[in-house]
């Protein structure tokens, strides 16, 4: 084969690259005598992007160019930083200080010009590309992909290239037919120019495929700024023990993108990826899965690994993870401690099992809590992040004080200190039930564009709808002017001074009827 792949990470935080770096490997596996390179953009200052790929382009002389897009939405804002997507878009919205929505408004327009700016200079480093490869090789072709193209790959039809074909999800057997010369019509993409995306496409199963451990020392000879991730000893490299997750949580893209079908990584060939970078001074591994125990019916596949990690003496190693704690097991506890778990998060939303279950999200409440407590009498005292978003469906007062008892229990299990609020405002995404909810109740129509930053467009996306959202969005501004560097806990803290706290057991009831909603005019009232 004359192939010669260049994967071009498009511009992002400093994240380790996994997704490039499985697809040059997996390429590797089969088709070793195919030429691949791989250029990060992550990791290249910003005046330089441009002269960078084309230096890039000029001596590598691509013939298959595939870029990985990772972020193009910002409606998943988090609380906890200053001047952040969130404080700005509630400042405007919601701040009854004119000189503070003013400061909101300005805040906005800097990131609505940063957000638009970002998706054209990206859409203009593919175009730049592919104009560049095909200087060398006229038939060079162009796949894109990536966490973003998944989500978005609807509106971007009409923003690339003809020609460009558009990957969703996982690119492995895509890419293994396009070099075969085979067709790759029944694949999760579609060629811009050439064909439609299918119907729901993004629902369809991803293609079965059993991963084998990353062979780091190929990774290394095809990437020149390999090394950029593991000079600090504070990075996280990413290492993915499986795909796919069974849940069905509203808001929720991964389920989606990855596909319900679970399937687990053999632990042998985990433990080989962990030792080859192990190897090269790496103590730090985030587990890139969308949930490290989907399911309890996975509980023995997690033992098994964190045993084999345990035996094969990576004894000084941190891991993180997402966790759904309800899947936890005294035994799979004590192997975490001993593995050297030191953060995990938790994303249960509420501490309402009422809401908890309209949002389809499979937690039982009351599992997580003494699940919890068997990790802390595992022996485990890091941090836990407990990610909650307010002013879901059906929020009411009496939620919110639920919410504030299972987080107080939270703590008197790990501690204060140790027990992390993450505040989220849900984004609503394509493709998601949320965004269903939101066309039956003609909160959007279902032409409505999810790439727009309009303001009109925005308010309706960040998730906080009325009649709670503007005592959402006056809690909020008030933690910013109190405690803007420890955000999630001043809320926290605002709003049981606000409404009270409710008892544990009502938080862990599930009334099979709904209550009456409260009436927005006892939101302010002491509990």
């Amino acid at each position: 084969m004359s192939e010669k792949i260049l994967y071009v990470r498009l511009p992002c935080n400093p994240i380790f690259p996994i997704g490039v770096v499985y697809l040059a490997d997996h390429v590797h596996k089969l088709f070793p005598e195919v030429k691949q390179r791989i250029f990060d953009l992550g990791t290249v200052p910003p005046l330089d992007f441009s002269r960078s790929l084309d230096a890039c382009i000029d001596e590598f002389q691509p013939t298959l160019l595939v870029f990985s897009w990772r972020d193009i939405q910002i409606y998943a804002p988090v609380g906890g930083r200053g001047g952040n997507p969130l404080q700005n878009a509630f400042e405007f919205y919601y701040a009854s200080n004119p000189f503070v929505k003013v400061r909101g408004a300005i805040g906005g327009l800097r990131l609505a010009a940063a957000y638009y700016n970002e998706l054209w200079r990206n859409l203009g480093l593919i175009r730049r590309g592919l104009k560049r490869a095909r200087n060398y090789n006229p038939e060079a072709r162009l796949i894109v992909g990536g966490g973003a193209v998944s989500v978005f790959y609807e509106q971007l039809k009409n923003k690339l290239p003809k020609g460009t074909i558009v990957s969703v999800g996982e690119g492995e057997t895509l890419l293994e037919k396009l070099l075969r010369g085979e067709s790759f019509a029944d694949e999760r993409c579609y060629v811009v120019g050439e064909t439609q995306p299918r119907d729901r496409m993004i629902h369809e199963n991803p293609t079965p495929l059993e991963k084998t451990a990353c062979n780091y020392d190929y990774i290394q000879s095809i990437w020149s700024a390999f090394d950029y991730y593991f000079q600090e000893s504070d990075f996280y490299i990413g290492v993915q023990t499986k795909r796919g997750c069974p849940h069905n949580c509203c808001y929720c893209i991964y389920t989606v993108v990855e596909g319900k079908q679970v399937r687990i990584n053999p632990a042998d060939e985990v433990v080989a990826e962990m030792r080859q970078l192990y190897d090269r001074g790496i103590r730090n591994f985030w587990f890139t899965d969308a949930q490290f125990i989907p399911a309890r019916k996975f509980i023995d596949d997690a033992a098994e690994l964190l045993q084999k990690i345990l035996d094969s003496g990576m004894r000084d190693i941190h891991w993180a993870a997402y966790i759904r704690a309800d899947n936890l097991t005294p035994e799979l506890c004590d192997l975490m401690v001993k593995t050297g778990m030191n953060y995990f998060e938790i994303g249960i939303t509420s501490g309402s099992q009422e809401l908890v279950r309209k949002m389809r999200m499979g937690y039982n409440l009351r599992t997580v809590l003494q699940n919890c407590r068997d990790l802390k009498a595992a022996g485990f005292n890091d941090l836990v992040s407990v990610n909650y978003s307010f002013n879901v469906i059906d929020e009411r007062p009496d939620t919110i004080r639920q919410t504030i008892a299972y987080h107080r229990e939270l703590e008197r299990i790990f501690g204060a200190d140790k027990v992390e609020p993450a505040i989220f405002f849900i984004g609503l995404q394509p493709h998601t039930h949320l965004e269903a909810y939101a066309f039956e109740h003609n909160i959007i129509q279902k032409d409505y564009d999810p790439m727009s930053l309009m303001p009109w467009t925005a308010k309706k996306l960040l998730w906080n709808p009325e009649p709670l959202g503007s005592f959402f969005g006056e809690v909020c501004l008030q933690a910013w002017r109190q405690n803007p560097d420890d955000f999630g806990r001043e809320v926290m803290k605002i709003l049981e001074e606000r409404l009270g706290c409710a008892d544990l057991e009502d938080a862990l009831a599930a009334p099979i009827a709904a209550p009456a909603k409260t009436p927005p005019k006892q939101l302010v009232t002491a509990g």
